[in-house]
């Protein structure tokens, strides 16, 4: 018989609902797991034990008395530590910070816990989730569940690793530049960028650039669904996508036949050296493999991305940091990255963010009409295997982003595009590794998305 960890977030809903299994029970079940496997892992912070073990008596209370059980009633998942959870220090990766617990919880997480879910606490992050790698000077580094002495990726590295590792069935992250995407390609799980203004509630405003948004990080197409359909069950969200058909039924039905473009084209191929690995082009071979068996029309493609588009990027990527309040004495214990681009978004001249901002919605327009050809485009998730843990932090600031730009370069472009995008394994290497592909959509297909994902694990 399948330990509780063993089964998909829908056979746990299932298994709570039929009465064969209580919230008290999967809760006490994931923090012995958490307790037994996250001091080798790192993936997290913090741990609400007493809380969760709370919510959870209070869900197997609420069923008992017949009462009609939210979409997520009592399935476990944890949030990033850049997320605000009443009651719990959000230290956003950030030794430089008091870590005072937060007065009020973040819309998003106010979403889930209303939907039913049970928060086993912070998982680990980098520094104000500006990387692709999840280390700081907080806590230890997020380890990958794959080959610990390997990153995760990042930011939601803690995220990934705990639903890797059997920590927690599903977790919601955060993607501003592949922070979803990432880590779940490093980790083996699937990973899906919803599009700008799909998820309200996980899209803070105050980014510039509008790049951030929240998504699910699952092991299954339809885990990630019916963690989404929960994520946009809100009145914004219903009234921007009104009628719109739901993700988890999407996920199982796994309907479609698409015309799909591949490319290995970056817009950081104008600024550093890339190149794909072995293993990343394996996984890309694989992938057109599977999708051309599948009965999709493949075809490559000959994308071109404006050359402004690097400095464009770090320009907008950085720009939050130079308003962060941070004491001039505790300036020092900024990760040397953080320190080395907050300096420089403070020594912007005047009009250099919004000189970048035009750049970035000029080679939006652009990059989406050469998209609109196909229903979905296909990309590497990334181009090299996953790095060791120090990898980035061991060099200069600047060979430090080089690196994460060579690691992950097709991934913030869709952050800019606004367009939707799902990191899916296809590939295992011969040590055990996985790697994966990237599949984007037009506006609103996410639906799409999940159904060839799902699609993929039938034939995988």
């Amino acid at each position: 018989m399948a330990e509780l960890h063993e089964l998909t977030a829908l056979q746990q809903r299932d298994a709570i609902r039929r009465g064969e299994v209580g919230a008290l029970e999967l809760t006490r079940h994931y923090l012995a797991r958490i307790e037994q496997l996250n001091p080798r892992l790192g993936a997290f912070v913090t741990v609400t034990a007493e809380a969760a073990l709370a919510h959870a008596r209070a869900a197997d209370e609420q069923q008992a008395h017949g009462a009609e059980l939210p979409r997520l009633h009592g399935l476990p998942l944890a949030f990033k530590d850049l997320t605000d959870v009443a009651g719990v220090a959000t230290t956003h990766g950030s030794s430089a910070l008091d870590h005072e617990p937060a007065r009020f919880s973040h819309t998003l997480v106010q979403v889930l816990q209303e939907a039913g879910a049970v928060s086993l606490g912070k998982t680990q992050v980098p520094e104000f989730g500006l990387t692709a790698y999840s280390e700081n000077r907080v806590a230890a580094p997020a380890r990958n569940p794959l080959d610990p002495a390997l990153s995760p990726g990042g930011s939601s590295g803690g995220s990934a690793a705990a639903v890797a590792a059997g920590l927690l069935p599903f977790a919601p992250g955060t993607d501003g530049g592949g922070s979803i995407r990432i880590p779940a390609a490093a980790t083996g799980i699937l990973g899906l960028k919803p599009g700008r203004g799909r998820v309200p509630a996980g899209s803070p405003g105050e980014h510039p650039g509008a790049l951030v948004v929240a998504g699910p990080l699952a092991r299954t197409a339809a885990d990630a669904g019916l963690l989404l359909d929960a994520m946009v069950d809100e009145p914004v969200a219903r009234a921007a996508w009104p009628g719109e058909p739901g993700f988890l039924a999407a996920a199982l039905h796994a309907e479609g036949r698409f015309r799909i473009g591949v490319s290995t084209a970056s817009p950081f191929a104008a600024a550093y050296p890339l190149g794909l690995e072995p293993e990343a082009q394996a996984a890309l071979d694989a992938g057109i493999r599977l999708l051309a068996g599948l009965g999709h029309d493949v075809a490559e493609t000959n994308f071109r991305y404006d050359n402004r588009y690097p400095q464009a990027f770090h320009t907008v990527w950085t720009a939050s940091l130079a308003g962060l309040q941070i004491p001039a004495r505790r300036e020092a214990q900024l990760m040397p990255l953080t320190r080395a681009f907050r300096l420089r978004s403070l020594r912007r001249p005047p009009g250099a963010l919004e000189q970048a901002l035009a750049v970035l919605a000029r080679f939006a327009e652009d990059t989406r009409a050469q998209y609109a050809a196909y229903d979905l485009v296909l990309t590497p998730a990334l181009a090299q295997t996953p790095r060791p843990l120090g990898w980035y932090t061991g060099v200069d600031p600047e060979a430090d982003y080089m690196r994460q730009c060579q690691y992950s370069p097709y991934s913030s472009m869709v952050n800019v595009c606004g367009l939707p995008a799902v990191a899916v394994p296809v590939h295992t290497t011969a040590q055990g590794l996985s790697m994966g592909i990237q599949l984007i959509g037009r506006p609103g297909a996410e639906a799409q998305l999940l159904a060839v994902a799902a699609q993929l694990e039938d034939v995988r």
